[in-house]
């Protein structure tokens, strides 16, 4: 069995180097010894898998069907190999983790840190902007999120609860009044932080329903800490996360309103690609923060 995975392997990657030598170069193989696996591949199946020239290699139909199954075959055990390994192994390497702004430098920093302090090889490349980041492209490992999964190539693990406060200045609301319906909203000056989902609609609930309450106001803004700014000096009213809102309301600076109809369900996500094999230091990363979170509630 050891033997007939040799064969496969340098078959498959004297295919993927382009060449025998190229291959023997970059796996430290000799050149004949890949040539005589590859034609002892040959030979068991009954078909030549590879057209060769002194310029150029090919695949046949045989080889390309062949390479095909052959290369899933070993990316799988490769996979098996590294989650028995990483199972065992302490986490390190480069960590690339994408998270909003304000979220990252206000609650996610103390519990990524520990992270790090925990796990003293691994080397962390966090990012923080307001903006969708696409993991694949960009080569992000895992992402921290405040939403429902939307992108099916994408999985997600909860992480911690979330919820959203409606607040507005104690000046404003003696000026206008305290709504007592959402739509009440329609009629007032809101600020509209555009990362917010629906961004000028915004979304309640009654009775069990969705509605969707569409707002104006004086002022948009693509940060959630510049909106909480702007509500405080009697602006207009806000939806904030509660990471923001909560010290706010706490100094009086903000009232919350409108509580009986806010939605409920909004979680923190870790988002990674989809991959058979995920590794370790995401892994272990996910895994802190689940914990971080359940001692370290996010308000």
């Amino acid at each position: 069995m050891t033997q007939d995975l040799a064969r496969i392997r340098a078959f498959v990657q004297v295919f993927d180097s382009g060449g025998f030598s190229a291959a023997a170069r970059q796996h430290g193989r000799s050149k004949a010894l890949l040539s005589k696996y590859v034609t002892d591949l040959e030979d068991y199946l009954g078909v030549r898998l590879m057209n060769r020239t002194t310029r150029k290699l090919s695949l046949t139909e045989a080889g390309e069907a062949y390479y095909r199954e052959a290369s899933a075959l070993l990316q799988q055990l490769d996979d098996l190999d590294a989650t028995i390994t990483d199972q065992t192994a302490e986490p390190r390497g480069m960590l690339r983790v994408s998270a909003p702004r304000n979220f990252g430098e206000t609650t996610l920093a103390p519990a990524i840190y520990e992270y790090l302090k925990k796990y003293p090889k691994v080397t962390l490349d966090l990012r923080l902007e307001d903006r969708y980041v696409d993991l694949v492209d960009e080569g992000i490992d895992v992402a921290l999120r405040i939403s429902t999964l939307a992108d099916s190539s994408l999985i997600a693990r909860k992480i911690a609860d979330m919820h959203v406060v409606v607040g507005a200045a104690p000046e404003l609301l003696k000026q206008h009044g305290t709504p007592k319906h959402p739509e009440d909203l329609r009629q007032l000056p809101c600020i509209i932080d555009v990362n917010l989902q629906g961004q000028s609609n915004w979304r309640f609930v009654e009775d069990g329903k969705t509605i969707s309450v569409p707002v104006n106001g004086p002022l948009r803004v693509n940060s959630p800490l510049a909106a909480r700014t702007a509500a405080i000096m009697g602006l207009g009213f806000v939806v904030l996360p509660s990471y923001l809102a909560e010290p706010a309301v706490a100094r009086g600076e903000l009232v919350a309103v409108l509580a009986n109809f806010l939605p409920t369900g909004q979680t923190l996500q870790a988002v990674y690609p989809h991959r058979r094999h995920l590794a370790g230091k995401v892994r272990a990363l996910i895994d802190h923060l689940v914990e971080w979170f359940a001692t370290h509630p996010i308000h």
